[in-house]
């Protein structure tokens, strides 16, 4: 049960192939940084996000695009001390 899978991951011929955290995945083409956030049910999540070893802010999310072999890692924030 925790896969997230949501209709942002697809196998047709609108995807691309992205690396999630070290991993080779399908997504529907031009998907953008926000919307992936929220295919991975982290809206409002205190979250870093990095595409091709550069950190986007989060003023940019909604229009940075995903593009063929991105690599993205998404980090969470976790408080403690």
């Amino acid at each position: 049960m925790g896969s997230h899978k949501a209709e942002h991951v697809t196998t047709h011929e609108d995807a691309m192939q992205v690396q999630l955290n070290g991993e080779a995945t399908q997504l529907e083409d031009d998907l953008s940084v926000s919307q992936l956030i929220e295919h991975l049910g982290l809206t409002g999540r205190r979250i870093a996000v990095e595409v091709n070893e550069a950190i986007v802010p989060k003023s940019v999310h909604a229009e940075t695009r995903l593009a063929e072999g991105d690599r993205v890692e998404v980090v969470h924030a976790i408080g403690g001390g």
